[in-house]
């Protein structure tokens, strides 16, 4: 697979490499999904197969404008291929275009080992510096000193050391527009905790803790009406993180309703994507102040005291969105362009080297300039894959992460409501990777009706549970939706629930890649629905779930169903008043319906 790029878009194709062809060919077909015109060439060429046939109509007349192509993450080239108008191929490499390059090859993965030299020189871009991977990253308790950790910042953004400064990150930031605001229910019951007793290692740890955040300002001594309890919890490595119990004060101050990002949607603006870096914030809630005046709200009682928060500190039940707020105002100008962030995770992602350097460094100049900071550790940068809010995301498509597929087949059968419960949840978070997740978590979710404390565990229930381990281990890789592509839009439904496939063909030759999956549990009332409304209904839910993609798509899409009738639904004189209503929502789409007959469940 190489990447042709022009001007206007950037496109996957296979080329073959040929030691027998005198010339470097480009197909028809590719050059239109590119919106390439062909240019008259300078001498017409007779090109011949090795047993003597004419090639493209006999005579090769025209050539495409110079185009980009790469190679692999790191070589990269201006290239002008001539024109083959009956080629099956995408591109084809032959003698002229080896002897330029001289690549050393292994034939066992099929690989590129090696360049020649004049490669070095012109077509390889260079190697960003590599992160140190072989850290010893001694965890820090709260009550020893921090241990410093060496890690090189990349050579290209020293000039942005200052972002990843440990020290800097400790420093009271500045008020700005988007500091913590607190407001109170009117009449409201101030919070006023009793002291936590604390074990002896836990004295020590708070007297650290409190000793350090005065010195930093990020609290202050408090006279404040209110006080919250103040604890430790255990961390993996042993340590002890402190935390403050603000359940008293969340019930009482106003909601923030701003949303955090949905991660699918999100992840759906990667297509074109093919090189990727991980930006992780360094102690994020505390680059926030609290705004001027509510400080005391946030107070704290503790064996040795009474303080408040200047930063904003972990617990507030508004914290995510003040802070999913402030780092969409911060990344605003580059939002579904290069950059995504959630939370504290930032990710960039480009379509060459080149570009994705420069998008970078605007991303670190941005956060210099509201001096917030960076987890040098945490951060990995141009990486052709990479993990991201727990997928694995390359240039080919989204993928779940492997430890959390070794994760679910591992899983043991649930012993209790809050076992099967978090299953489920787990389960929930990777539903776009499992074909109608719905109908087969249905025996599960079922068992947590109602009131029951226990769990009643029933055969049914244990199918379900091993069909969908099952199905977890085997979930394909989503490819990343094309908008130039045509999409394939596959629904079914059964007597309970209805499923749904987006899909796209691609690659030579063409194959049907899975886009994402949905599948939605009937009511009472729609099971009641005979199979020819059920399936309709599984196309109106389907459109209404893939809208972004569907409604105002670039081609016509298709929708294949198993029911035969659906053909004449648009020809059909009579509807019913439910009919008539997905109808007219219909009517926002350009798409056929086609008849597959299948045997197939859902």
């Amino acid at each position: 697979m190489v990447t042709l790029v022009t001007p206007a878009l950037s496109l996957s194709a296979v080329a073959l490499v040929d030691l027998g062809s005198a010339g470097n060919f480009i197909s028809q077909a590719c050059l239109e999904r590119l919106q390439l015109r062909r240019q008259r060439g300078s001498q017409e060429l007779a090109v011949q197969t090795i047993q003597g046939r004419p090639l493209g109509k006999g005579k090769v007349k025209y050539c495409a404008p110079l185009i980009v192509l790469q190679v692999g993450v790191l070589h990269q080239e201006e290239i002008q291929l001539l024109v083959l108008e009956d080629s099956t191929v995408d591109v084809i490499l032959g003698c002229p275009w080896l002897a330029k390059h001289s690549p050393i090859c292994s034939w066992d993965p099929c690989d590129i080992l090696e360049w020649g030299p004049a490669c070095r020189q012109k077509c390889l871009l260079p190697l960003p510096t590599p992160i140190h991977k072989t850290l010893t990253l001694a965890a820090t308790k709260v009550e020893g000193a921090p241990q410093p950790v060496q890690v090189d910042v990349p050579q290209e953004y020293q000039a942005f050391s200052d972002v990843f400064s440990e020290k800097a990150a400790t420093l009271l930031p500045p008020h700005r527009p988007w500091d913590c605001a607190i407001d109170l229910v009117p009449g409201a019951k101030l919070p006023k905790a009793r002291v936590y007793p604390l074990s002896a290692p836990e004295h020590k740890a708070m007297e650290s803790y409190i000793q350090q955040a005065l010195r930093q300002g990020f609290i202050t001594q408090s006279s404040s009406p209110a006080a919250s309890s103040f604890f430790f919890v255990s961390k993996k490595d042993g340590g002890l993180r402190p935390c403050i119990d603000y359940r008293a004060l969340n019930a009482v101050i106003f909601p923030l309703p701003y949303p955090l990002p949905l991660v699918p949607a999100a992840l759906e603006d990667l297509c074109e994507a093919r090189i990727f870096t991980k930006l992780d914030l360094r102690s994020a809630y505390n680059l926030v102040r609290i705004r001027k005046g509510d400080e005391w709200k946030t107070a704290f009682i503790t064996p040795s005291g009474h303080y408040e928060y200047r930063v904003m500190p972990y617990g507030l039940s508004i914290a995510p969105a003040v802070f999913q707020n402030f780092m969409n105002e911060v990344f605003r100008p580059f939002l579904h362009r290069f950059v995504i962030v959630y939370i504290d995770d930032i990710l960039v992602y480009s379509r060459m080297l080149r570009e994705h350097h420069q998008q970078v460094t605007q991303i670190l100049a941005l956060l210099q300039k509201h001096q917030l900071y960076l987890n040098l550790p945490k951060c990995e940068f141009h990486r052709s894959e990479i993990q991201f809010l727990g997928y694995v995301i390359n240039a080919a498509g989204i993928r779940m992460d492997e430890r959390k597929v070794a994760a679910v087949r591992d899983w043991p059968v649930p012993a209790s409501i809050k076992e099967l419960q978090r299953f489920l949840g787990f389960a929930n978070f990777y539903r776009r990777f499992i074909g109608g997740f719905s109908l087969v978590s249905a025996p599960l979710t079922s068992l947590l009706r109602g009131k029951a404390k226990t769990l009643s565990w029933t055969p049914e229930a244990q199918r379900a549970f091993e069909e969908l381990r099952k199905r977890f281990c085997a979930a394909p890789l989503l490819r990343h939706p094309d908008p130039q592509l045509p999409f394939i839009v596959e629904v079914d439904a059964s007597s309970t629930g209805v499923g749904a496939t987006l899909s796209q063909q691609a690659g030579t030759p063409p194959r049907l890649h899975p886009c994402a999956y949905f599948s939605k549990k009937l009511s009472p009332a729609e099971q009641n629905y005979d199979i020819g409304n059920r399936e309709l209904l599984a196309i109106k839910l389907a459109l209404e779930e893939w809208r972004h993609w569907l409604e105002g798509a670039a081609h016509p899409f298709m929708v294949i169903t198993d029911h035969k009738n659906l053909q004449y639904l648009r020809e059909a004189k009579r509807l019913n008043p439910r009919q008539a209503q997905w109808a007219l929502f219909f009517t926002r789409f350009k798409f056929s319906i086609t008849y597959r007959p299948t045997d197939k469940e859902l």
